[in-house]
This record gives structure tokens, C-alpha cells and sequence, in this order.
């Protein structure tokens, strides 16, 4: 019985060759989209579920509120929240401090090797092995991190720095850790295994914590203070299994008001869950937004529908073609749950054949987006996932899809479906509801992603149009070693200001334009009184304002001591000044010292576009300036200059990679998301686009061919082509309509959300709505258009003559 169903099915299939063509490849297209946002999906949340006790593990975060009313959240805490937490609350099982460094020399004395720099290194306490566990290769577990100057390091770095040696031979072996401050030495006393599952804790080498036991350093790293904040000291811990995180957030709050109950800073702390993480900050950036997670999951539901609503409307739109067959299966013994069974497995049997070319789509989908997808996702179509998401979701869509036709096809009496008396001609018909709705909801969504993505490209073509207030074009750095020799830097820099296709050379501590960014406190006199002005701080040198070409609007681009500042012109405007000569000279109290304006310039944005530009302190220590900035004269080969710089710098810089960067690159990586973004919703567009025009087109092409006669009839009638073009297309016209009108809605307010990211966007372009729209109608009657036409132009007696 089975076999007979399905040899039925695939004639069937085989039969309808337009009613087939659609089906799949709407099918195929959604299948194929869900199966690549399911394993993205399963793959942002495979991080870091495999340690032990997962739900009782959670990251202190710190959330402080600024002055202009922002809320920031960070996973960084302060180094005292570490030392006294499990103190304070009875909850806490294990605390694990880390303490990330970046840009790490690593020696091995021992050979006199230099194994490079590595961002794979951090201070550990042994809490931290107690909580995320590890397989030991060699070394106790409760002693490896106890004492000062000593290390654990991973079996990648065991090959990396030791190669042919075993995890035992290397232990007491001594490696030097070269960071920003300082020299470390340590002993090799444990080598754990890494990692196999996804995790985001990258590191490799772990130096004890107590390593940082004098006061000196412990005040270089910021551990000493309260109110000192830096996103490298991470504080991770384990609730007692009665407890969660309610009752962790309740406990932080009490530690935080009893520790600052009587400071200027009131932070809160809270725990993250673990399994967050890799929706927030990790250590190497791979990190994906969850909304932009949900969006994808969204989208993928939306484009999924749109294929399954074209299954049911074309479907009962040609129940008409099976009304026969239903009457003489039932008269000839079949009863109602048979034909059900029947059309089911029809449906499972397209479902089926749609999965197997889904396969092949979502390979080549997944070439095309590869740059959109995270750096450590690998997609495998045929796999143990992928397969069993197949068929939970070929069962799932043969029942959303084929039971509302099964049902619809199988109530028909034997008797009127024989006769061919099958319209309903009083009452609600549920059928006729949806053949005319369904097809309002598929243009809804596809105009929907059209105007947002319009929305999109146009905001995109402005903020890259705006001018920034600084050159960014054949600008290039490179970084140097935080704190290195001065004298090196200097004697870099003035050899490269030597070379002919040079226009200047910037030693800076920023970049003109950049992520990251440094605010303070500045207190200035105004009108008698001294003012508290939150600002925006750059170290810079010299050279920076005119090696980007930043206008100069009164006084020196920058002292030569750290004491004499340059301030811009939002700054001026804090201080209640129009004239930039007014403040020259004028003492502001920032930091320590007491500093005095020696220039002003003009505003430059030094963020993205979505913020605005804050008052901006420009100040001179060169201690901490590890950017070399390269400006180029015009009209030379980019890839020689930058090919020659870097040569320079090898040959002062041996042991540096010694790559330079176009600042453009960078002010356009500000909207790499959002440019992901687009290209996403641009994709959707276009495949929930492409489904509704099959869709049209199948329904169209049934709906066309009913009205041959009447059609024919006018035409003997004296109608002409184009009347009855017009008369057929009418009702499209509402449809499409319709679906704009429900469209707008939607696409205004998530655009308007979107829009509210920038601080300098477009106004909302309506006229864009109304295009698109418009677009979006010719392109359905273009379809209906097609059909209308062909049949207007038939010869009536053709159709006639059996009349």
C-alpha cells in the first residue's frame, strides 16, 4: 500500500511539470537558507557547553553610567572585586582570575630562540583550572599556578616552542614573556591538552597570578584600585549548586554598595551566564551579535513561510485538476484518511526531492556569503546535523504544507466531484480566502526586505560621502612595541621621512580614526567657576594634526611637553567660547597636571559616524606612542611604498611583523556589520522576491487558463487585447497594493531603529517607499502580463469550437 502511494505521487509529479517546477524550487531556496542559518545557529551556541557545571559558571560584568547618561557594560573587572569575592559571598565555590596580555614576545632562553609575538597568553590563578578543567599531560594540577614565576602552558605551545620533546621532558624548562611592562621569566610547571570543542578561551600559555606580587605591578595592571577598570582583568566563578543567578546579582549588589558607598563611581556588577559569552566580548573578536542572530533566524522562518504559502495556494488553486480523482477513489472504496495518506505523501515526496537540491544550493549559498559567516565556522552539508535538520524538517514542512490540501481535497463528495460541481456558492469558503490573501502576505514581506535594504544603501552611500575632518587617503601605520626604546622609534621615523614618496611621518599613541577610545575628566574655569567636562583624549605627537591635514584654527599643532595641549572646536564650545585665539593659554586641570592650550583645531571625527564628536583633548607623551603613521605624496604605487616601509621597519624591527594598514580600510571596517547586514537583507529580498513571482506565475498561469472562454467571448465581442490585459490584471493590482500598504509598516520601523544607530543619518526617504512599490507592481504585472497576453491573442474559434 505504501510503495502504491508513493509511485502515485511521483506520477503525479511527474505530470504537473509547471505545478512541480515551482514547488521546488521555492522549496529548495528556503530549505537551503534554513539548513546553512541552523548550522550557524548551532554552531554560536556549541561555545563552551562541554565544561562541567556549565550553568553554575558565570563572568563578573561591570555596568557603570556615564555622565551624558549612557550605560556601559563591560566584561572587565577591577582587580580588588577579585581578590575578596569569595570572601564576601558564602555562594562562590571557585573563582578563577585571568589577566589577558597582548602583543607578547616570546623567548625561549634556553635555545635563544625567538618563537614571535602571541595574544595567547595571560596571568592565571589555579581557580581557573579548577573551574574550566583540562586533561593534564604532565604537572600537579593544585600546585602548577601557586607560586610566583611560574607556568602552564598548552600541548600547541609545548609543539611550538619544544618541538620533539614530551609534555614530562619540559618541565622546570624556563620561557621569557616579553609584554608592554615588563620581562617574565617562568618555569614550565604543567602542560594541559587544548581544546577540541569550540571554545572561546583562546589561550595557551598561563603565567601564575601570584607572578604579580609587588605593588609596582600590581599598579601597572590596574589591580590595585577600586575605580580602575580594564576589560583584560576577567574574574570568572562557580555558584553553589542551590544557587543561581538571581542570587548572584542580589550578592554582587550588596558587595558593591558596601565597597562603594562612599566613592564619586557607584558601578553595579552581575553575573553573565558562560554560555553568553560569545555573544558579548570575547578574546578574539569572533563574537556575534544575538541580534543579529535572531535576525537570521527570522529571516530564514519569513523566507521558509513564503515557500509554504506557496505550496497551499497553488495547491487548492488546482484542486479543481484532482476533483475527479478524488470522486472515483472514494467510490471506489477510499475513505477520507486514505486520501489524506495519499496527498501527504505526495507532499513528503516534493518536500523530499527539495531537501536533496537544498543540499546543493546551501554549498554554493555558503561559497558566496563565506566573508558573512564566523572565521571558525566550517559548514559540511552532509553530516550528521545537517541531516537529521533534513528530515525533522521535511516531516515538519509535509505538514505544514500538505495537510491543509490533503484536508481540502479529500472532503469533496463523490457524487458533485464527479459531476464537477464543486464551487461553493454561498458562505464563507476558506479555499478562496486564501488563494486571495496568501499572495498579499507573500508581496508584504518581499517590499517589506526591498525598502529596508533601499533604507540601508542609502544611509551607507552617505555616511561613506561625509567628510571626517582629516585625510585618510594614502595614509598608512603600522604598530610598533608598546614602550619600546624611544630613540628606535625616533630613529625609524626620521629615515622614513628621508624616503622621496614620504610626505610625513606621525608617532602617535592613536589613530586619527579608530574603535577604540580614551575619555577623562577635564575641569576648566568658567565665568569664576571651574567646570567638569567629560573629554574625548588622543596622544599624539607633533606631526599627527598635519600629517592628516587637520585644519589649524588657532595657535601650534601640539607643544613638545606633555603639559601643553591642543583642544578642538567642540571644546571651545563646552568652555562658552566663540574665538579660538580666547583660550590660548587658557590652564585646564586634566590628570595630574596642570596643562595649557597651545592650539585649537577643527572638529574631525575620530569614531564612526554613529556617535557625535565629543570635546577633544590632543596631548604629547611620547612614552606611550607605538604608532608609526605614514603619510604618502601623491601619485606613487601604493604597493611599492607600502612593500619599502615595511622593509624599513624589518631591518630596525627584526622580530616584528612589521605590517602596515591603510587608515581608509580601517574608517570603512566602522560598518562592516552593517554593509553584512545589507548584503543579508538584499539576499532575502531577492529570494522572497523570486518565490512570490513563482508564485504568481503558477497561480496566474491556472487562474488565466480558467477565463479562456469568457476571455474568448470578448474578444468575439468586440473587447481588444489590451482591455482585456487591464481586465485580467485588475485584481493584481489591488494585491500588490494591498501588500504595500501592510509592508510600509514594518520596513519604517525597523529601518527607523536601524537609522537611530547615527548619529548623522538621512531622513527617513519615503519617495524610496513609493518607488519601490511602484517597481515592485510592474514586476507583477509584467508576470500576469505574460499569461494575459498570450491568451488575449489566442484565436477564439480555437477555443470555441466545441461550444
Amino acid at each position: 500500500m505504501l510503495k502504491n502511494y508513493f509511485i502515485i505521487a511521483f506520477r503525479n509529479i511527474r505530470r504537473n511539470k509547471l505545478r512541480t517546477f515551482v514547488h521546488l524550487l521555492g522549496l529548495s531556496l528556503g530549505i537551503a537558507i534554513c539548513l546553512l542559518i541552523f548550522n550557524v545557529v548551532w554552531h554560536a551556541y556549541s561555545f563552551d557547553k562541554f565544561h562541567p557545571d556549565s550553568d553554575r559558571i558565570f563572568r563578573i560584568n561591570t555596568i557603570e553610567e556615564w555622565e551624558t547618561g549612557n550605560i556601559f557594560q563591560t566584561s572587565g573587572t577591577n582587580g580588588r572585586l577579585g581578590e575578596v569575592i569569595d570572601e564576601e559571598l558564602s555562594m562562590i565555590e571557585k573563582k578563577g582570575r585571568l589577566y589577558a596580555l597582548f602583543e607578547v614576545m616570546v623567548v625561549i632562553p634556553e635555545q635563544n630562540k625567538v618563537v614571535g609575538r602571541s595574544n595567547k597568553v595571560a596571568f592565571a590563578n589555579p581557580g581557573l583550572f579548577e573551574i574550566f578543567q583540562r586533561k593534564w599531560l604532565a604537572g600537579n594540577p593544585q600546585t602548577a599556578l601557586l607560586e610566583p614565576n611560574s607556568a602552564v602552558i598548552s600541548e600547541s605551545s609545548l609543539e611550538k616552542y619544544f618541538p620533539g620533546s614530551k609534555a614530562n621532558e619540559i618541565l622546570g624548562k624556563e620561557i621569557l614573556w616579553i609584554d608592554a611592562s615588563d620581562s617574565i621569566y617562568a618555569q614550565v610547571h604543567g602542560v594541559v591538552a587544548d581544546y577540541t570543542e569550540n571554545s572561546d578561551f583562546i589561550f595557551t600559555d598561563f603565567i601564575s597570578f601570584s607572578t604579580i606580587s609587588n605593588s609596582q605591578k600590581e599598579d601597572w595592571y590596574g589591580l590595585q584600585s577600586w575605580t580602575n577598570l580594564n576589560t583584560s582583568s576577567q574574574l570568572f566563578v562557580k555558584v553553589s549548586a542551590n544557587s543561581g543567578k538571581a542570587s548572584l546579582d542580589e550578592g554582587l549588589a550588596v558587595l558593591a554598595k558596601k565597597y562603594y558607598n562612599d566613592s564619586e563611581s557607584h558601578p553595579e556588577f552581575i553575573g553573565e551566564p558562560l554560555t553568553e559569552m560569545h555573544f558579548s566580548e570575547n578574546f578574539d573578536d569572533t563574537a556575534i551579535s544575538k541580534t543579529l542572530l535572531n535576525g537570521l533566524i527570522y529571516i530564514g522562518i519569513i523566507i521558509l513561510l513564503l515557500a509554504c504559502l506557496n505550496f497551499v495556494n497553488l495547491e487548492t488553486a488546482l484542486a479543481i485538476n484532482r476533483a475527479k480523482e478524488v470522486g472515483i477513489r472514494k467510490t471506489l472504496g477510499s475513505d477520507r484518511g486514505q486520501l489524506v495518506f495519499q496527498f501527504l505523501s505526495e507532499t513528503f515526496v516534493l518536500v523530499g526531492i527539495a531537501s536533496i537540491f537544498a543540499v546543493f544550493m546551501a554549498d554554493q549559498i555558503q561559497v558566496y556569503f563565506k566573508g558573512y559567516f564566523p572565521g571558525n565556522f566550517q559548514f559540511t552539508s552532509v553530516n550528521t546535523l545537517s541531516l537529521g535538520f533534513l528530515f525533522v524538517n521535511a516531516l515538519v514542512l509535509t505538514g505544514l504544507t500538505g495537510l491543509y490540501p490533503a484536508l481540502f481535497l479529500s472532503k469533496y463528495q463523490p457524487q458533485r466531484a464527479l459531476k464537477g460541481e464543486l464551487s461553493q456558492t454561498r458562505g464563507f469558503s476558506l479555499g478562496v480566502f486564501l488563494r486571495k490573501n496568501l499572495s498579499v502576505l507573500q508581496f508584504t514581506a518581499s517590499i517589506a526586505f526591498i525598502i529596508m535594504v533601499a533604507v540601508l544603501s542609502n544611509q551607507m552611500k552617505y555616511i561613506t560621502s561625509q567628510p571626517l575632518g582629516f585625510s585618510k587617503e594614502a595614509v598608512l601605520f603600522t604598530q610598533l612595541p608598546f614602550m619600546g626604546d624611544k630613540a628606535q622609534r625616533e630613529l625609524l621615523a626620521n629615515r622614513i621621512r628621508n624616503e622621496s614618496f614620504v610626505e610625513g611621518v606621525s608617532l602617535s599613541g592613536n589613530l586619527a580614526s579608530s574603535n577604540s577610545i580614551w575619555t577623562s575628566d577635564a575641569y576648566a574655569m568658567v565665568e569664576g567657576q571651574e567646570k567638569q567636562l567629560n573629554v574625548h583624549v588622543m596622544n599624539v605627537d607633533s606631526a599627527f594634526v598635519t600629517v592628516h591635514e587637520i585644519p589649524i584654527l588657532a595657535g601650534n599643532s601640539l607643544g613638545k611637553t606633555a603639559q601643553e595641549i591642543v583642544v578642538n572646536r567642540n571644546f571651545l564650545k563646552e568652555l562658552g567660547a566663540e574665538d579660538p585665539h580666547e583660550v590660548l593659554g587658557a590652564v585646564i586641570r586634566f590628570g595630574r597636571d596642570e596643562n595649557t592650550i597651545v592650539g585649537v583645531v577643527d572638529n574631525f571625527n575620530a569614531r564612526s559616524l554613529r556617535e557625535g564628536i565629543m570635546p577633544m583633548i590632543l596631548t604629547n607623551r611620547s612614552d606611550y606612542q607605538h604608532l608609526l603613521i605614514v603619510k604618502l605624496s601623491g601619485q606613487q604605487n601604493l604597493a611599492y611604498a607600502k612593500e619599502r616601509l615595511e622593509f624599513m621597519v624589518n631591518e630596525v624591527y627584526p622580530f616584528e611583523e612589521g605590517q602596515f594598514t591603510f587608515l581608509d580600510e580601517v574608517v570603512e571596517g566602522f560598518y562592516e556589520d552593517d554593509k553584512k547586514i545589507r548584503g543579508v537583507l538584499g539576499f532575502a529580498a531577492f529570494i522572497a522576491l523570486l518565490i512570490s513571482v513563482l508564485g504568481l506565475f503558477g497561480l496566474s498561469s491556472f487562474t488565466i487558463s480558467l477565463r479562456t472562454k469568457e476571455i474568448s467571448i470578448r474578444k468575439v465581442l468586440g473587447a481588444g487585447i489590451l482591455q482585456l490585459i487591464t481586465l485580467i490584471s485588475k485584481q493584481y493590482v489591488v494585491l500588490v497594493s494591498v501588500s504595500f500598504v501592510l509592508a510600509v509598516i514594518p520596513a519604517y520601523y525597523f529601518s527607523s531603529n536601524w537609522l537611530q544607530r547615527f548619529a548623522y543619518r538621512i531622513d527617513m526617504p519615503f519617495q524610496l517607499f513609493a518607488g519601490v512599490g511602484l517597481a515592485v507592481l510592474l514586476l507583477a504585472l509584467l508576470v500576469v502580463g505574460f499569461h494575459s497576453y498570450e491568451v488575449a491573442k489566442t484565436n477564439p474559434a480555437k477555443v470555441l469550437k466545441s461550444e
